[in-house]
């Protein structure tokens, strides 16, 4: 066999195989390509929302330790939270008017002072559960309407008396303090004796204020009003109703250590003579009784 022969019988031989290992491969299913790994969601924008720290019955003083701030979706903002005032960081995409929504939900209460400082004090006029946002129509501030049905214990009335320095303490009472209420008037005359009867009317009631002041100034020591607010028992709203007819109320102010129990009615009127005629060898003179 010659050279020649042998070198064209080679050359087919490789291009067979070389042409087996083609068709093997078109045949042979292909590999899939891995998956291109899935885009981790974009975090969503959030804004620090003023929400109840636990749960509030109605009637309950806010303090700020009733209060936190709370990570809230910035698309899921109500126009009635209330924000810490920053706008929350909102991605590019993000439409322009889903933008302004959120930012202007985010900045809707913003003052001079912080807005847990601006609910210090604050009723609750609705209860709040806890981690449930604080809005305005759940709250009701000094000086607010509804204030004062608020502040007033279940099945009490608030009834004002006129007092001055004189019939109140001198000033020492204040709004929170514990009073008694007496009231003072002439009694029937008994045998040319001028009497005067001094009955406690109602015990142990609470000053809501003095005037329109709720709360006594700082560093304040006495209050000096016309007019004193009183919560007293529904029961007992005719007993001072009749009593302020009657004659001049007074405030008798109660010691810290003495302000345990309910509010109640007083004792038994007491009538003490003022001045007795006294008619001897026919003068007549008064004499004052103690």
């Amino acid at each position: 066999m010659g050279a020649v022969r042998i070198a064209i019988l080679a050359v087919a031989a490789i291009a067979a195989i070389g042409l087996a290992f083609i068709v093997r491969n078109m045949a042979s299913p292909k590999r899939p390509e891995p998956a291109a790994a899935a885009a981790a969601p974009a975090a969503r924008p959030v804004a620090q929302v003023l929400v109840a720290k636990r749960d509030l019955p109605i009637g309950t003083r806010l303090t700020p330790a009733d209060l936190a701030w709370q990570a809230w979706p910035a698309d899921a903002l109500n126009a009635s939270f209330v924000t810490d005032g920053a706008a929350p960081a909102l991605p590019a995409q993000m439409p322009d008017k889903a933008v302004q929504k959120a930012a202007r939900a985010a900045n809707d209460i913003i003052s001079a002072q912080s807005p847990m400082q601006a609910f210090e004090g604050a009723i609750v006029k609705e209860a709040l559960a806890a981690g449930e946002p604080v809005v305005a129509r759940k709250v009701v501030r000094a000086g607010q309407s509804g204030f004062m049905a608020v502040v007033l214990q279940p099945g009490m009335r608030a009834m004002a008396v006129p007092i001055n320095a004189e019939t109140a303490a001198g000033g020492f009472i204040l709004p929170g303090d514990r009073v008694d209420v007496l009231q003072s008037r002439q009694g029937a005359s008994d045998g040319g004796a001028k009497t005067m009867v001094t009955e406690v009317l109602m015990r142990n009631v609470r000053v809501l204020a003095i005037d329109q002041s709720i709360e006594p100034g700082k560093d304040a020591k006495t209050i000096v009003g016309g007019v004193a607010t009183l919560e007293i028992p529904a029961a007992d709203a005719e007993v001072m109703a009749r009593g302020k007819a009657q004659g001049e109320v007074q405030l008798a102010l109660r010691s810290y250590a003495d302000i345990g129990g309910p509010p109640g009615r007083g004792g038994t009127a007491r009538a003490t003579a003022q001045a007795v005629r006294v008619f001897r060898g026919g003068e007549v003179t008064e004499v004052a009784t103690p």
